[in-house]
C-alpha cells in the first residue's frame, strides 16, 4: 500500500515540507490543502505592492498550484479547508469550498503548515469591511479592493510592528493621508529597546505620517477609529497588531501546545503524536541565546523548519539548530534590524549584561552618501558573550546585523567580534565596521 503524507497549509512550510519529502519519497503520495487561491507566496511582499513596488499578485508567488501538480507531482487541492484532525482514526476532515461539500482523508503522516493568524482583537466595529487585516495573499487582494473602492483618502493603520510601519509607508506613498496608532510609548515596542524605537518613529514622522503613541484603539465607528484620545476619521483602517499561531485545528485534535499557543515540537519538528509533524508560524522554536522555548513568526524560519520537517518525513535525519531572532526591515527610508535579544529581553533571561550604543554613518564619514546610523549591542557582564544587536540608520545599515547574528551562532565574545576580518572601503565604512566600534565600545564597559 502506498504511504500517504497529507499535508495542512500550502505557503511557506507547508509546501516546502512537501517539496523536500518528494524529492526523498518519489514513491510516497502527497496532498497539501489550502484554503485560499495561492501556494507558495510572499506576505512579507504585500506592503511593496500597496506601494507599488512590486506590479501584481502573480509576482508574489514563488510557485503556482499547476507547477507544484506538473513538477512535483503533489496533488494541491486549493479552496480546500481542513476542519478537524482524527488522529485516532489517521482522518482529515476537509470542506470544499468550492462544490460545498465535506470529505474524509486519511492519512500515515501529517504535516501541519497552518501558519500564523492576524491578532484581531475583540472590539466594537471591529469586522466592518472598512476594516482589514494583512496576512495572507487573499488579505493582500481585498484589502487592495476596499482601498480602490474608499477613494482611500484618510488611512488609520493601527499598530507599529513590522506590517503596521510598513503599510502606513505603503499608503502614504500611494497618495493617502495616513495616521498610524500604538498602544505603547514608542514604536516596535516587541522587538527594539526604546531608544532605538524612538528613532524609528521620528523616521516615519519625517515622511508626513502622523503618528500617535499611546493611543489605545477602544473600536471603529461612524467612519472613525476610537481611541482612549479621541477618534480619528478613515476611510480604510489596516490592522497591525501581530500574529498569533494559528492552531485551533491542532488543539482540537488534541496536539500539545505552549509558548503563546504554538505547537510544541522537538528539534526535527515532531509534535506531540506519533507521524504528525509541524512547522512555520503554528510552531514553537529554539531561541539559542535565551535557552528558551519561542515563537518566531518569519519565513526565513518556516522554510527552514519546514526542511528538516520534510527531511524526516521522507526517511533522512535532520534537527533544527535553533533560532537568534533576526529580522529586518526598511521604514520611510530608514532600515531596521535587530538580532539575538535586546536589553529588555537580556533582563528577562536572566543575563546581567551591559549595552552600549554608538551613533556613527553608513560609509566612511567624508565619503558622499554617508548617512546616519545607530548601533545598540548587548553583552553578558563577566565573560563578555554577544546577546543580541540592534540598527537603525540609512541606506546600507541594516544587513551589518548578520554580522551579529553570526557571532550569537558562534557564541563569540565582543573582543572576538572586534577581531573579525572584516571588509573595508570608504564606499561602505569607516575603517572600523560599525559593529566592531559598538564591541569595542561594550569591551570597554566590562
Amino acid at each position: 500500500m502506498v504511504e500517504r503524507l497529507v499535508v495542512i497549509g500550502g505557503d511557506a512550510a507547508g509546501m516546502a515540507a512537501a517539496s523536500e519529502v518528494r524529492r526523498r519519497r518519489p514513491d510516497m503520495e502527497v496532498i497539501a490543502l489550502e484554503k485560499g487561491h495561492w501556494t507558495s507566496y510572499s506576505a512579507c511582499g504585500i506592503p511593496y505592492l500597496v506601494a507599488g513596488d512590486v506590479g501584481g499578485f502573480d509576482d508574489l508567488v514563488a510557485r503556482t498550484p499547476d507547477e507544484f501538480r506538473m513538477k512535483q507531482h503533489i496533488d494541491v487541492r486549493m479552496r480546500h479547508e481542513a476542519m478537524a484532525i482524527d488522529l485516532d482514526r489517521r482522518r482529515v476532515e476537509v470542506r470544499d469550498l468550492e462544490r460545498e461539500r465535506t470529505i474524509s482523508i486519511g492519512f500515515d503522516q501529517l504535516m501541519v503548515g497552518t501558519g500564523a493568524r492576524p491578532i484581531r482583537p475583540q472590539l466594537p466595529g471591529i469586522d466592518a469591511d472598512w476594516v482589514r487585516g494583512v496576512q495572507t495573499l487573499d488579505d493582500g487582494c481585498a484589502l487592495l479592493a476596499q482601498a480602490k473602492a474608499s477613494a482611500c483618502r484618510r488611512v488609520v493603520v493601527v499598530g507599529a510592528g513590522y506590517i503596521g510601519l510598513e503599510m502606513a509607508e505603503a499608503f502614504h506613498r500611494w497618495g493617502a493621508s495616513v495616521t498610524l496608532v500604538e498602544a505603547d510609548p514608542t514604536a516596535m515596542s516587541r522587538t527594539l529597546d526604546r531608544e532605538m524605537g524612538d528613532r524609528v518613529a521620528d523616521a516615519v514622522r519625517g515622511l508626513g505620517v502622523d503618528v500617535r503613541l499611546e493611543h489605545k484603539v477602544e473600536g471603529f465607528a461612524d467612519g472613525a477609529v476610537v481611541t482612549n484620545a479621541g477618534s480619528v476619521p478613515a476611510d480604510l483602517v489596516v490592522l497591525g497588531l501581530g500574529v498569533a499561531p494559528n492552531t485551533g485545528l491542532a488543539e482540537a485534535a488534541g496536539l500539545l501546545t505552549g509558548i503563546r499557543g504554538a505547537i510544541e515540537v522537538d528539534r526535527r519538528q515532531r509534535t506531540s503524536a506519533e507521524g504528525v509533524w509541524a512547522a512555520g508560524d503554528c510552531a514553537d522554536t529554539w531561541h539559542r541565546v535565551s535557552q528558551r522555548r519561542v515563537h518566531v513568526a518569519l519565513g526565513t524560519v518556516a522554510n527552514k523548519t519546514a526542511r528538516v520537517a520534510g527531511i524526516n518525513i521522507g526517511g533522512g535525519y535532520a534537527r533544527f539548530g535553533g533560532v537568534v531572532g533576526t529580522a529586518i526591515t526598511r521604514v520611510c527610508g530608514t532600515e531596521v534590524a535587530r538580532t539575538g535579544l535586546t536589553e529588555h529581553e537580556a533582563v528577562l533571561a536572566g543575563f546581567d549584561h551591559v549595552a552600549a550604543r554608538i551613533d556613527t554613518t553608513t560609509r566612511a564619514g567624508y565619503f558622499p552618501g554617508a548617512e546616519p546610523m545607530t548601533v545598540k549591542l548587548v553583552a553578558e557582564r563577566g565573560g563578555g558573550r554577544v546577546l543580541g544587536a540592534q540598527i537603525v540608520g540609512g541606506t546600507g545599515a541594516a544587513k551589518r546585523i548578520d554580522t551579529v547574528a553570526t557571532a550569537l551562532h558562534a557564541g563569540l565574545d565582543v573582543t572576538e567580534l572586534v577581531e573579525l576580518d572584516l571588509a573595508y572601503a570608504p564606499p561602505f565604512s569607516s575603517v572600523w565596521d560599525p559593529v566592531q566600534v559598538a564591541a569595542r565600545r561594550a569591551a570597554a564597559m566590562l
